[in-house]
């Protein structure tokens, strides 16, 4: 029996993409597999717009909260995990939905990775450990130093990809530049899945996501963040720097108020949703691009896409 095509859906945050994926796994039982690095975070339903119990209890959810805020996912655990979600849903005859706004997640499905080495537990935590003491500069500076081709590649102010650099470097003498050059296995091959990349209009795109962080607020946004720094959690975590944890951690603290907290916010998700769109712009031009309209149905334009490559 042949398995079920995966469905592959993209696009920026706030564009819509949870709702299709939703409807289309009920119209043709379908089982949604999260492609959002920040939605794997136990401690963060609210911030990340993660599926409610509602949605789950409507279609199977996968890779969703699975993660505590104290590891640090990564991409290669994602491939590997995605990987065994994808073939167990097939294996149960029902069709992958794969949804997300991540697009490292979404190449090291359809390109796979490169085949970095594991690193050791004592020298990941040795610069998880530096970076919390000395800041992610000083870490681009020591890398500057050492691997100047791969800190070139890399912003001062992203300490998970410098501390990545960092330990790939000490635990195989060989530059991430170089093992990122090497070809890996892909899981899922674009030939055969249907790959949906979904847009919006910007000024909409705005409206939406400015609209969705208000809902936030109103949903516990500011309880979600209190509970998360009770934890005592390291800043270079991936979950310590999800959108608007910082600026209401600094609500919390007295250093904003609620309405600078929550503008800042809603100008950091800004932000980042144009860094989304111009990633997928230039690196899903194979993919199916729809334009959404506002009314419309987006699943009845999915359909009939699949439906016309069968």
């Amino acid at each position: 029996m042949m398995k079920p095509a995966p469905i592959l859906i993209a696009g920026p945050t706030a564009c819509g993409k949870s709702e299709v994926a939703l409807a289309l796994a009920e119209r043709l039982g379908g089982t949604i597999v999260n492609a959002d690095a920040m939605q794997v975070y136990r401690e963060l339903r609210v911030l990340t717009a993660r599926p409610s119990a509602d949605d789950e209890s409507r279609a199977p959810h996968l890779l969703y909260g699975h993660v505590p805020a104290a590891e640090a996912y990564s991409a290669a655990r994602y491939a590997t995990e995605a990987r065994e979600a994808i073939a167990w849903v097939q294996a149960a005859g029902r069709v992958p939905i794969v949804v997300g706004g991540t697009g490292l997640y979404f190449r090291s499905l359809t390109e796979g990775l490169s085949p970095i080495p594991e690193i050791p537990p004592d020298i990941r935590a040795h610069w998880r450990e530096r970076a919390a003491a000395e800041g992610a500069g000083a870490l681009h500076e020591m890398l500057k130093a050492r691997d100047p081709a791969m800190a070139a590649r890399l912003r001062p102010t992203d300490p998970q990809r410098i501390v990545r650099a960092l330990e790939v470097l000490e635990a195989t003498g060989v530059s991430l530049a170089t093992w990122q050059e090497m070809p890996g296995e892909p899981v899922v091959h674009l030939a055969d899945a249907t790959a949906i990349a979904l847009g919006r209009d910007p000024a909409e795109l705005k409206r939406r996501s400015d609209a969705r962080f208000d809902r936030m607020m109103d949903e516990g946004a500011v309880e979600e963040v209190r509970a998360l720094l009770a934890l005592g959690l390291g800043s270079e975590l991936p979950a310590m720097r999800a959108l608007g944890v910082a600026p209401l951690a600094a609500m919390i603290a007295g250093r904003l108020s609620r309405d600078e907290a929550v503008e800042q916010a809603k100008a950091d998700t800004r932000r980042y949703v144009k860094r989304q769109r111009t990633w997928m712009t230039r690196n899903m031009v194979s993919w199916k691009w729809i334009i959404a309209q506002e009314t419309e149905s987006l699943e009845r334009r999915i359909v009939d896409f699949i439906k016309s490559k069968s």
